[in-house]
């Protein structure tokens, strides 16, 4: 996976009823934008995440 700054990342609920956990990167630390990412979910956390076969990043939508 390669992210940058700004990106939006979703790790998908691993159990039926868990809820998808969105967030954006702050830091890519890893080099040439790979893992690992410093980054500020939705509810406020932040950490330091390496992203397994549950994380993907968001694709926005943009009209045109």
């Amino acid at each position: 996976m390669h992210a940058d700054v700004g990106s939006r990342l979703v790790i998908h609920g691993k159990q039926v009823g868990q809820v998808d956990r969105h967030g954006e990167v702050l830091e890519v630390r890893g080099a040439d934008g790979g893992p690992p990412y410093l980054v500020r979910f939705d509810d406020g956390h932040e950490t330091l995440l390496y992203p397994g076969a549950d994380c993907e990043l968001e694709h926005e939508h943009h009209g045109g």
